[in-house]
């Protein structure tokens, strides 16, 4: 039985898995979801209140948060490992990733949706893409509730996208300084944390092998628009390590 990766395209947490899974050479059936009408499906996966994804299905145990699915793929299909072999390396690679995880992750979707969610067109695509055809059509037309609601439950605003900002920046700095040096995160080779890096930033820089329609530069919002003139070229060292293993 193939395993079974539900997600949202979107959703960079679940690049995070895509990646893995595809870095391990690990064949799968994508389930992509529309956010907002995937927690029936998840609570009945996993049995549980949370709705979040990604989830991986492997023989019919559920698996629920990229953390947790990246140590379930290291230990049942442990070729191509996602963490060094040497104590400090590993210890380094996790904690890279946690910290990521709690920083990167929330203020990139804070600060992209909050530019993003000022232009319907732009972001309707990007939201339901891999499903129903006609999910855009009824996400344009219920928009302002679907802006309302993302802003409120995921606590955007001005002023925390600001903050996002400024996260963004710093930890983009810091992760640059060691990748200018010519390491990885966690030591001389690539490991999760670097993929956890990649991924979580990626909607910023907007890779093609993401599975999404990413609008056009001249169509990004003018916040959008505006920080990647002024800071895009904080994203290279994470967008090359990027492409050179995704």
């Amino acid at each position: 039985m193939p395993l079974k990766l539900y997600q949202f395209a979107i959703s960079h947490y679940s690049e995070k898995v895509r990646w893995a899974l595809d870095f391990k050479g690990i064949g799968y059936e994508p389930e992509y979801l529309l956010p907002g009408m995937h927690g029936k499906v998840i609570r009945g996966l996993t049995g549980g209140k949370a709705t979040s994804v990604p989830v991986l299905v492997d023989s019919g145990k559920a698996i629920q948060g990229s953390v947790e699915i990246l140590d379930h793929l290291d230990s049942a299909f442990p070729d191509n490992a996602l963490l060094p072999e040497a104590p400090d390396e590993r210890a380094s690679a996790l904690a890279w990733e946690k910290r990521l995880d709690e920083e990167a992750g929330p203020a990139v979707r804070t600060f992209a949706y909050h530019h993003l969610l000022q232009r319907p067109k732009v972001v309707a695509p990007l939201l339901t893409a891999k499903t129903a055809f006609w999910n855009q059509y009824l996400l344009r037309l219920g928009f302002s509730r679907v802006d309302e609601t993302m802003r409120e439950l995921m606590n955007i605003n001005e002023k925390t996208a600001a903050r996002a900002q400024t996260v963004i920046e710093s930890l983009l700095e810091e992760i640059n300084a060691v990748y200018q040096e010519g390491r990885y995160l966690a030591g001389p080779g690539f490991s999760r944390a670097d993929m956890t890096a990649g991924a979580l930033f990626a909607p910023l820089f907007m890779p093609s092998q993401y599975p999404v329609p990413w609008p056009r530069p001249g169509r990004l919002p003018p916040g959008l628009r505006e920080w990647h003139q002024q800071k895009g070229s904080l994203l290279e060292p994470v967008a090359n390590c990027y492409r050179k293993h995704r």
